[in-house]
């Protein structure tokens, strides 16, 4: 899935640019083409498909290649993950009534992906043999309270049956959850069999099985007009509130495999390279004095000198630059909204 904004990220993440087409790691690669790389050793590259927003194709195929436009999911409109993935799931059912699927977002951030491939090949293999609805569980490190949660019933196996799903909760209640060790958090990445997910939007999403249950259009020159037409009507709702939250047959299998969402500027702090007084920097170059805990991103041109600065962002992206206190960085996505209010959408 790659048609979100990323605006907990602004100013470097755009609505004509979000952050899974950036090289917001200094990796050389975005995170869209470090998600790719990393399912290239999952599946063959004809069977990997980028569910997306129309207006982001033309960069796709430019990261990804030729291969991409060919897989390239697009829906005309932003609703949410359910109407996309339902979108997918029809789409790829017409090719293969029998496949085994799995939904990633794009721009997480796999450190250890011998352990994550390997939880998802037993995800794979319960699903083909299961009529069951699978979710990655990351195994808590912390009582983050930034994170939705998942309660499982302990089995003696390494999939356990989902008894609750829970938003993201107060403090008090995340140091309960990690103290009991019967919650992992929620990443969002989801493993089924294709008959799976077509009964359980049958059951749960009727309006989008209503939608999306026309089999003779998919990959079809009628599919692009379909879509067109239909796509809007669909309820903007995300695939945990339409399916999983009402579904019986939701299993999670556990990991800790160095997984970050990279939701927020700080857990981008998290997890890069930091100099001896915790700061991150991006850019040409930098010479800090008296300077702790910031993340300071520049142009590849620039060169950063800061002094007498605690736990702050500063972020430039040429036409504006963000200098924010990191405890506050929860009000970046509403500030970014006054911005555009003010001064125009162009700054989006």
């Amino acid at each position: 899935m790659a048609g979100g904004v990323g605006s907990r990220f602004w100013p470097k993440s755009r609505n004509s640019f979000p952050k899974q087409f950036i090289d917001i790691l200094g990796s050389g690669k975005s995170l869209l083409q470090l998600t790719y790389q990393r399912f290239l050793k999952v599946c063959a590259a004809e069977n990997i498909y980028i569910l997306t927003n129309e207006i982001y194709t033309d960069i796709i195929e430019l990261q990804i290649g030729a291969q991409a436009k060919k897989n390239i999911i697009a829906e005309p409109c932003r609703r949410n993950t359910a109407p996309c993935i339902a979108y997918a799931t029809f789409k790829i059912a017409s090719l293969n009534p029998n496949a085994n699927i799995i939904i990633a977002p794009s721009d997480h951030l796999i450190l250890n992906e011998e352990a994550f491939i390997s939880s998802l090949t037993e995800a794979l293999d319960f699903a083909t043999h299961h009529d069951a609805l699978i979710t990655l569980g990351i195994t808590p490190t912390r009582p983050d309270t930034g994170y939705g949660y998942i309660k499982f019933e302990s089995s003696g196996t390494k999939i356990y049956k989902v008894t609750e799903f829970l938003e993201k909760p107060s403090l008090d209640k995340a140091t309960a959850f990690l103290k009991s060790g019967d919650y992992v958090w929620n990443a969002g990445i989801f493993i089924w069999n294709v008959k799976s997910i077509l009964t359980a939007i049958e059951k749960h999403a009727t309006q989008l099985f209503s939608i999306f249950n026309q089999a003779d259009v998919y990959n079809t020159e009628s599919e692009t007009k379909f879509i067109s037409d239909n796509y809007p009507l669909s309820n903007d709702i995300s695939i945990d509130y339409a399916i999983m939250e009402k579904a019986d047959n939701v299993y999670t299998i556990t990991g800790d495999f160095g997984w970050s969402d990279l939701g927020t500027w700080a857990s981008l702090h998290d997890v890069m390279e930091k100099d001896i007084d915790s700061n991150t920097f991006n850019g040409k170059a930098s010479l800090l004095k008296d300077t702790q805990n910031c993340i300071i991103q520049l142009p590849s041109n620039k060169i950063a000198v800061v002094k007498g600065l605690s736990n702050f962002i500063v972020v430039d992206d040429g036409d504006v630059l963000l200098i924010y206190p990191k405890p506050l960085e929860q009000e970046i996505k509403k500030v970014s909204n006054s911005v555009v209010e003010q001064f125009g959408a162009e700054y989006q």
